[in-house]
């Protein structure tokens, strides 16, 4: 539980974002923030009831109804439940029989039109399952790219709630390969990059997740918010960038990048948190973050991974400030990076079992202090690198000699119709 106050307002989470997200970062945020979380639960079960699944009315009431009994709308509206069951039940029928009806007549592009109402039916109740199968079945019926497009943007949108990004990435592929010029196609580009760059940042992949989110083009804005918002991008990118890049690819692919730099001036402090990294100023960048973790740890996307990536910096940036000296008093390392309280020792030892750090710390005199490599172990790790190497060239030739004594390698011809056909029968008996 956060008992720290955010620094965003509520009110943004529910104007900025449309459909099922909304409901999932108030939930989010009402059940881990102790600050917020009244407030968050009760906006999320407005949420709820105006719309037909009646689980997640279900589930933030009964997280309300243990932190704030006494409010209003922790009393359950057993009614309300009733009768929108009672109404999604009557609208599946509905679907069903006319979608029943379509493919009697065999009208394609209704059939097409009927699978897409039953799967957005499906969503809104939260039959996610049933959802997905319904859209998958508009497939049969899609007869020109934009039906395609239509199709995955469905499919990619309810393997996000199921967190089944192969399935998600799966189908930003299929986007890609029937996208047009047109500026209508042209404008789901950053999408595509923004679900990859989710995908990869699920995945714990903040190299490849920064590539994907700079690679966004600008346009984002709200057309997507059911998913992901500009501001998203900003902070995503923006913090896999400064967990996995170099001083240079911040500077270069990162500030001066022009698509970018849009989205980052929607989130100021992560462009300031860079440019302290990059002018040598670790305690002023992390000092931002610090002040943030509270924001980004409510986020539906980072909140597993935010302090992995928090921890990545803050080793990026103690490697950083180690590079231009033989020796650093740990004392001062202190002062800059660790918490109130609390010692460094610990962390840079961790750092130097894991390779991160080439160094050694003198304990009497509280120093760490550079290794430097001498030219003896730099002469034995080279000439073991060239032993490696040519092992392994002079493995690869004698199979290529044997390959070629046995004539066992193919012949530099160009195979006609009949050759393959003989082959075939050869193979068959």
């Amino acid at each position: 539980m956060l008992t720290k106050q955010p620094r965003f307002d509520l009110e943004s989470i529910i104007l900025n974002y449309q459909g099922r997200t909304r409901f999932q970062r108030l939930l989010l945020i009402g059940i881990n923030s102790s600050v917020l979380g009244v407030d968050a639960l009760k906006a999320a079960i407005h949420d709820a009831k105006d719309r037909k699944d009646t689980q997640h009315y279900l589930d933030a009431h009964s997280h309300l109804k243990i932190i704030a009994p006494h409010e209003a709308e922790a009393q359950k509206d057993s009614a309300w439940i009733m009768r929108t069951e009672e109404s999604n039940q009557s609208e599946t029928y509905r679907l069903e029989a006319e979608l029943k009806q379509y493919k009697n007549n065999l009208i394609k592009e209704s059939i097409r039109m009927g699978n897409e109402d039953l799967g957005k039916h499906y969503q809104a109740m939260g039959e996610l399952s049933k959802a997905f199968d319904a859209f998958s079945r508009m497939r049969q019926e899609a007869s020109i790219p934009k039906h395609v497009i239509d199709v995955c943007r469905r499919l990619i949108e309810v393997s996000i709630e199921q967190r089944n990004w192969i399935v998600a990435t799966t189908n930003v592929q299929k986007i890609r390969q029937v996208v047009t010029s047109s500026d209508e196609d042209k404008g789901l580009q950053p999408f595509l990059c923004a679900i990859e760059g989710l995908a990869s940042l699920d995945t714990g992949k903040y190299f490849s997740a920064a590539n994907f989110f700079l690679n966004a083009e600008s346009g984002v804005g709200q057309k997507f918010n059911t998913i992901i918002i500009s501001n998203d991008i900003a902070v995503y990118g923006g913090l896999c960038a400064l967990a996995t890049f170099g001083r240079e690819e911040l500077e270069t692919r990162v500030l001066k990048n022009s698509n970018f730099r849009t989205y980052l001036e929607l989130e100021p402090q992560i462009r300031r948190a860079i440019t302290f990294f990059i002018n040598g100023r670790y305690t002023d960048c992390l000092g931002i973050l610090d002040a943030y973790h509270t924001d980004y740890s409510l986020d539906i996307y980072l909140q597993n991974h935010i302090n992995e990536i928090y921890d990545l910096i803050r080793r990026k940036s103690i490697i950083q400030y180690f590079i231009p000296f033989s020796c650093v008093a740990i004392d001062s390392l202190n002062k800059i990076f660790a918490a109130p309280g609390k010692d460094i020792n610990k962390e840079l030892i961790k750092m130097i079992e894991c390779k991160e750090l080439d160094a050694k710390i003198d304990t009497q005199n509280r120093l760490l202090i550079l290794l430097q490599p001498t030219p003896r172990h730099s002469l034995q790790k080279y000439t073991l690198e060239m032993a490696k190497n040519y092992e392994h060239e002079a493995r690869l030739r004698i199979l290529h000699v044997n390959i070629c004594s046995a004539e066992l390698d193919i012949k530099n011809k160009k195979a006609g119709p009949d050759m393959i056909d003989s082959c075939f029968d050869t193979v068959g008996g």
